[in-house]
């Protein structure tokens, strides 16, 4: 590895901007965002992918196999990530820093504390409901509904047995309980906020509880916010690593996609793209959820325009859509996979809708037959896309030349025209709808009552016109994790909505879907020596 100076005056990057953290890892102060402000912005590339299985869809290591493959070639690139949260680190999923010869460095920094961001977030939203609890027990000045409140606790772990707790004191008892972090409304508004100042107004906006009569109270109320704002002091900070060969990454902050928004921070994004000719950006799963909500959620807040999309595809992931045994999985059978690659074609279908270019990447395993990776090529070619093959897992840099070599006459030849799904003037219910039958392929949509009395909430409060961040099993583009493939004819049920007044959007919660993951049987923290 390289002095993380080194790779920050690569980047034309002054030691006197850089908050090193020993010697390979760094924060850039946001002071120097005032002397890019006025370059000229690279290209945007999104990283996403078909539905995830157990066997990992190589968002994460195709996105460094490409920004490698381009510098490679000569191109300035660099890769803005999310950061990993503790809970999949020691869960079943395991870390998020690449895999094979596409990774970033110091990987065992990235996936414990890295910069402590992470924590500072978790403290910022248990100080905030601290404070709720103690100005209820000292007289409840505001008239807080105790069963009203909507803000919960938050830890960085993967803990079902905290999913609901019951606050029992002599003057402040209600039933609550823990959510992920990476869940939590602080860490969407951090990933969301411009600047300091934007960050102190959205954390003034949350909506933490209702009084008696019924009427919101927000964090400003309990004049917690300054407290808020001391904890998270470096957080709008980007962090600065490199990749396994020693070029530029990015990798800052990290809500999950299929509870919150899924993509890295808006500051991360909009400095990658003062810094180098190509970003590259992913959003967590499939195009479902984190590629939807980076296009109608951040893209729209952040005024950013999307280049291009690539979708990652494997051979074995498309056979396991086609219900394929998973031990059979690496056996060439063409039968699973015709059955598994209406999957792909969905996900396609999903990108085009905005209007921006779309790229299918295949991520190539040894154990992959040539005839299962020319029909997967033949397949997606009919949608007038373009199909490439990577190879960055097992090669590096030199197995995502020719890969990169596309996205750039991709990008020479194609425009976008970048387009949002739905309009933010449709009422709650028409927004949720769009996203469920157009990106999802759902028949019908249900509320029920508790979501139904929570849209009326958000239409008499003023926040009908918000963007929609729903909560989905990320396994299946259903609502239930044990249907694969391209269904059709189903129900999306959504069950509550939850008006997250700082971030600026609304979370549906679709199915069965939890804030707080628990340990599998066969968890990654069993790999720790």
């Amino acid at each position: 590895m390289k002095n993380i100076l080194d790779i920050a005056r690569e980047l034309n990057i002054s030691e006197d901007y850089i908050e090193c953290f020993g010697k390979y890892k760094a924060k850039i102060s946001e002071n120097f965002f005032d002397l890019v402000e006025n370059k000229k912005n690279g290209k945007l590339i999104l990283m996403t992918s078909i539905n995830p299985t157990p066997f990992g869809e190589g968002k994460t290591t195709q996105s460094i196999g490409l920004t490698m493959g381009l510098n490679k070639m000569g191109k300035n690139s660099i890769v803005v990530l999310r950061e990993p949260s503790l809970g999949p680190v020691f869960g079943i999923k395991g870390g998020a820093i690449g895999g094979g010869k596409a990774t970033v460095e110091p990987h065992e920094d990235i996936n414990l504390h890295f910069t402590g961001d992470f924590h500072a977030i978790t403290s910022a939203n248990n100080l905030l409901c601290s404070v709720i609890d103690n100005h209820i027990f000292n007289g409840n000045e505001l008239n807080i509904d105790q069963n009203s409140i909507v803000i919960k606790r938050a830890i960085d772990m993967n803990d079902r047995s905290l999913r609901d707790i019951t606050i029992n004191g002599k003057k402040v008892s209600y039933n609550t309980g823990f959510e992920i972090t990476a869940a939590c409304e602080i860490m969407a508004i951090c990933c969301l906020a411009n600047d300091k100042e934007n960050l102190r107004e959205m954390l003034g906006n949350i909506l933490v509880a209702y009084d008696i009569n019924g009427k919101p109270v927000y964090a400003k109320q309990l004049e917690v916010v300054g407290a808020m704002m001391a904890l998270l002091k470096d957080v709008l900070k980007p962090n600065l690593v490199q990749t396994v060969e020693e070029t530029p990454c990015i990798v800052h902050l990290g809500p999950f996609a299929n509870i919150a928004h899924g993509c890295n921070s808006v500051v991360a994004t909009k400095l990658g793209l003062k810094l180098a000719d190509y970003c590259i950006v992913e959003a967590g799963f499939g195009s479902d959820l984190g590629a939807e909500k980076f296009m109608d959620i951040k893209c729209q807040k952040a005024g950013l325009i999307p280049d291009l999309s690539i979708i990652v595809a494997t051979v074995k992931a498309l056979k396991y859509n086609g219900y394929m045994p998973v031990e059979d999985i690496t056996k060439k059978n063409m039968e699973y996979l015709k059955k598994g690659i209406v999957n792909l074609g969905k996900h396609i279908e999903n990108m085009k809708k905005y209007n921006v270019p779309v790229m299918v990447c295949i991520n190539k395993y040894d154990t992959d037959d040539e005839e299962e990776i020319e029909y997967i090529r033949e397949y997606a070619s009919n949608y007038d896309v373009q199909v490439e093959i990577s190879e960055a897992y097992s090669k590096g840099s030199q197995g995502s030349i020719k890969f990169a070599s596309k996205v750039v006459e991709m990008l020479e030849t194609k425009k976008t025209n970048y387009t949002p799904l739905y309009s933010l003037n449709l009422k709650i219910e028409e927004k949720i709808e769009k996203i469920c039958k157009e990106i999802y392929g759902a028949k019908e949509v249900e509320f029920l009552e508790k979501a139904k009395d929570n849209i009326v909430k958000a239409n008499e409060y003023g926040f009908s016109n918000l963007p929609i961040c729903i909560a989905k099993t990320p396994s299946s583009l259903t609502d239930d994790v044990k249907i694969l493939g391209r269904p059709e004819n189903f129900k999306i049920t959504i069950r509550d909505i939850k008006i997250n007044a700082g971030a600026g959007f609304i979370v549906a919660y679709a199915g069965s879907i939890m804030t707080l993951p628990g340990l599998g049987k066969s968890s990654k923290y069993k790999d720790f020596r």
